[in-house]
């Protein structure tokens, strides 16, 4: 991906909560030379279902370009798709018949590792999936898809910088973490957590790696950028049976746009 570092992304797929396409985004993007020109709502057809996404058309000093972002628990109700039921087909489906350049994918994942406090913003460069529920687009085919590199390093090189200068971290702070994926919508308890722990999981989620691998069989680029909203399940320091909170976890997450602000500017100027 020469092209990125040499005039960033022209269409960036963004999918993750509202928060961040909630901002005011006309302010925020002007004080980095670009306009907002369009914003609309539209419903793409897939194969699996129907998928809304926003569209935003920008000009970045004379360049189009154009953000497609997706709320990935979008359902009908209007109260969130539970993880379980996510149709990641139809999103990730959807998001490539969009033409982007790339994805970032926004996460809020519980902290396991004792470098990635809640409030850190971090990357994944690797997950861990043993659930054991497939997430493929080739049901009636033997069609095996390499994920050594499940990440796009370009993106992740580009946003590794972004991530340390808008947090003040210097270069010995660790920023890339193995995502460990659990089925949900339970938390988990604290001897899973341990568990996840001693085999090599720094965090955890019930989304992430299942968008991560549809991405592959796309051949589209995908980076992901973790939220530590929490301490997983017995982590959290002088209270190891405090009760996890969905509310505090999302609250947690909405207070930490500004890094995931700065990342979205890394990959399209």
């Amino acid at each position: 991906m020469v092209v990125l570092a040499q005039r960033g992304m022209l269409r960036l797929g963004i999918i993750g909560g509202t928060g961040l396409v909630n901002m005011n985004l006309d302010e925020r993007f002007s004080e980095h030379g670009i306009t907002v020109v369009n914003r609309e709502v539209i419903e793409t057809n897939t194969p699996y279902g129907i998928v809304p996404l926003t569209c935003i058309s920008l000009d970045a000093q004379g360049v189009e370009k154009e953000l497609i972002f997706l709320q990935r628990h979008h359902n009908s109700s209007g109260h969130g798709c539970p993880p379980h039921k996510i149709n990641h087909r139809a999103n990730m489906r959807a998001m490539n018949d969009a033409n982007l350049d790339g994805i970032m994918a926004v996460c809020s994942v519980g902290a396991i590792h004792a470098s990635f406090p809640p409030g850190k913003v971090g990357l994944a460069d690797q997950y861990i999936d043993f659930t054991g529920v497939a997430s493929t687009f080739h049901d009636d085919e033997s069609v095996f898809t390499s994920v050594t590199v499940p990440f796009d390093e370009t993106m992740n090189d580009l946003l590794e910088v972004a991530l340390r200068t808008s947090q003040e971290f210097n270069a010995a702070e660790r920023m890339r973490y193995t995502y460990w994926l659990t089925q949900g919508p339970q938390f988990e308890t604290k001897a899973e957590v341990d568990a996840i722990g001693l085999l090599g999981g720094d965090m955890v989620g019930m989304t992430m790696p299942r968008e991560a691998k549809l991405a592959k069989e796309l051949s589209l680029p995908y980076a992901a950028v973790c939220i530590s909203s929490n301490w997983g399940a017995g982590r959290e320091p002088g209270n190891d049976r405090k009760d996890l909170n969905h509310e505090e976890v999302s609250a947690q997450a909405n207070d930490r746009l500004e890094p995931i602000w700065a990342c979205l500017l890394a990959l399209l100027s």
